[in-house]
C-alpha cells in the first residue's frame, strides 16, 4: 500500500475486512480528498465488483456504466438493465459465481460503488434497489463487504447514514475522510520529492488546504509561489475554475450554495443567518436552510455558537482554505501574479485570516500541545456585546478540567514579540470575556504562532505558547 497517513481510516478498513460478518461501509468526504484512492490502494484494486457513477449522467447513462462494469467482471448478459432492480439482481448473480474475484488476504467478496450519489438520479429507483439488494441478500452473506462512497456528503448523510427507512441501523461502519493534516502534507510532499520547509508547508496549506489532489499537481521544480501562479492564478491553470466545478459536481442546483459562499467570504468572522439572507438575496426559508446544511456537511463552512448564547443565533463562517483563497483572489480577477503579490501589505492581511482557518483545522494538534488530548472539551468562538473596548475571540477551548483556553493566532516571519500595547489588548480581552461570559473557570491566554514567542518583559501575558512545529504533530 502506498497510502500516506490515514492511520485511523486504514484501521477501520482492516476491521471491516476481519470482522467475519457482512459489512456495509460508507466512505464520504469532500471531493478531491482521496476517498477512491484510499479504497483502491488498500485493496490493491482487487474487487469482486467496482462501478463508478457518471457525473451529470441521466439514469440510462448510469445504468450503461454499471452494465459495462458487470460485463467487465464476467456477467454474460450484455443488455443494459431496464432499471436498478435488474442491475442489482445481476450483480447478485455475478457475486454468486464460484470464480468471482476475492480479496487475496481475507477471501472477502468486496463490492465498491464509487460516487454512488451520482447514480441516484431524479426519479430513479437506485436507493430502493440498493436497499433491497442489501437487506434481502447481501446482509446474510458473511463474506460480503459493500463499500458505498460519495463526495456529495450531504447525500450520504441524509439518504444513507440518517435514513429512517430501509438503511436504518443497517450501516456497520463509516469513514469520514478529512483533508490531510499538516503532518500528512509533509509526508506527502516528501514522498513526491517536493522539498519545502515547514513554514512553506504551512503557507501551502493556507492556499490549497490538505487536499491530496491539489498537492499532487505541484511541479517539484518550482517554488510555492510559482505553483500558485501556474495552478490557480493563471486562467489556464488546472485549478483556476476549480470552485465552479467543485460546487457543480456536489450539488444539483448550486446557485444558492455559491451565493452563500460569495457572501460570507466577505466577512472574516462569519455572519448570522439573518444578515446572510439579507446580503445574499436568498429568502430566509427552506432553500437557505438546505444550502447551509449541505455546505456544512461538506466541510466548506462551519456553524458555531457564541460562547454566551443559547442554541439560537448561530454564526456561519467559510473555513475551506482553497475556497477562501479563490474568493479572495479569483473573484473579479483580483490579482494577476502571486509572485508580485507575495509579501505585500495586502498579502499579510490575508495571511493572518488564513492562518486562523488553518488552526481551526488543527484543534486536535493544539490540544495535544496543551497536554489535554484525553480531556473532553468544546470549541467555541466569542464576540463581546460591547461596541467600545469589546473583544473578539476566534477559538475558545472550553475544557472539562475547569480551564478555558483563549487562543490568539498570529503568523509572523520571525518570533512573535509581545509589546506593551499588545499585552494590554490581551489583558483586556481576557477581562472582558471574564466579565461578560462569567465562565467559572480559569482563563488561560494561549498564543499560537508559527515561529514561537520571543522572551521579553511582556511574555508573561500568555500562559501557553504553541508553535508551528506543534501543529505538525500526528
Amino acid at each position: 500500500m502506498n497510502i500516506i497517513g490515514r492511520v485511523k481510516e486504514k484501521d477501520r478498513l482492516e476491521q471491516s475486512v476481519l470482522s467475519g460478518r457482512p459489512e456495509f461501509l460508507v466512505v464520504y468526504g469532500r471531493r478531491r480528498v482521496g476517498k477512491t484512492f484510499l479504497v483502491k490502494e488498500y485493496f490493491n484494486n482487487r474487487f469482486s465488483f467496482y462501478s463508478m457513477g457518471v457525473l451529470d449522467g441521466k439514469t440510462r447513462s448510469q445504468l450503461k456504466a454499471f452494465n459495462e462494469a458487470l460485463t467487465a467482471y464476467g456477467d454474460e448478459d450484455k443488455k443494459i438493465p431496464k432499471d436498478w432492480f435488474e442491475a442489482f439482481r445481476r450483480l447478485k448473480c455475478l457475486l454468486q459465481k464460484k470464480d468471482v474475484a476475492r480479496d487475496f488476504a481475507s477471501g472477502r467478496r468486496v463490492v465498491f460503488l464509487d460516487e454512488a450519489p451520482w447514480m441516484d438520479t431524479p426519479r430513479s429507483d437506485f436507493r430502493m434497489a440498493l436497499e433491497y439488494f442489501w437487506n434481502s441478500w447481501a446482509s446474510t452473506e458473511t463474506d460480503i463487504l459493500l463499500i458505498v462512497c460519495g463526495s456529495a456528503t450531504s447525500w450520504i448523510i441524509n439518504n444513507i447514514l440518517f435514513d429512517k427507512g430501509g438503511f436504518y441501523n443497517r450501516i456497520t461502519g463509516q469513514i469520514l475522510l478529512n483533508p490531510f493534516s499538516l503532518k500528512e502534507c509533509e509526508e506527502y510532499f516528501k514522498n513526491n520529492g517536493i522539498v519545502m520547509t515547514r513554514g512553506q508547508i504551512i503557507d501551502s496549506y493556507m492556499v490549497f488546504g490538505g487536499i491530496p489532489y491539489y498537492l499532487n499537481l505541484f511541479d517539484r521544480r518550482q517554488s510555492l509561489a510559482q505553483n500558485i501562479d501556474n495552478l490557480v492564478i493563471n486562467p489556464l491553470g488546472q485549478l483556476h475554475y476549480e470552485c465552479d466545478h467543485l460546487f457543480s459536481s456536489l450539488f444539483r442546483n448550486p446557485g444558492n450554495h455559491m451565493k452563500i459562499i460569495s457572501t460570507i467570504a466577505d466577512e472574516k468572522r462569519g455572519m448570522s443567518r439573518t444578515d446572510l439572507a439579507g446580503k445574499s438575496g436568498i429568502s430566509d426559508g427552506e432553500g437557505l436552510t438546505k444550502a447551509l446544511r449541505e455546505l456544512e456537511q461538506c466541510g466548506f463552512i462551519r456553524k458555531y455558537r457564541n460562547y454566551t448564547t443559547s442554541k439560537q443565533g448561530f454564526i456561519y463562517q467559510l473555513i475551506d482554505p482553497f475556497v477562501l483563497f479563490s474568493q479572495y483572489f479569483l473573484k473579479e480577477e483580483a490579482i494577476d501574479s502571486w509572485q508580485k503579490y507575495y509579501k505585500t501589505p495586502a498579502y499579510y492581511a490575508w495571511r493572518g485570516n488564513a492562518f486562523e482557518m488553518l488552526c481551526l483545522w488543527h484543534v486536535p494538534q493544539i490540544k495535544a500541545a496543551l497536554g489535554i488530548t484525553g480531556i473532553s472539551s468544546t470549541e467555541y468562538s466569542w464576540r463581546s456585546k460591547k461596541k467600545k473596548d469589546g473583544a473578539q475571540i476566534d477559538l475558545l477551548i472550553d475544557r472539562r478540567d475547569d480551564i478555558v483556553n483563549l487562543c490568539e493566532m498570529k503568523y509572523t516571519d520571525d518570533e512573535f514579540a509581545i509589546d506593551s500595547k499588545y499585552a494590554g489588548n490581551l489583558a483586556n480581552k481576557a477581562e472582558v470575556f471574564r466579565m461578560e461570559a462569567a465562565p467559572k473557570k480559569a482563563v488561560h491566554v494561549t498564543l499560537i504562532t508559527v515561529k514561537g514567542l520571543k522572551r521579553n518583559e511582556y511574555a508573561y501575558a500568555v500562559q501557553n505558547v504553541i508553535t508551528g512545529d506543534d501543529l505538525f504533530a500526528v
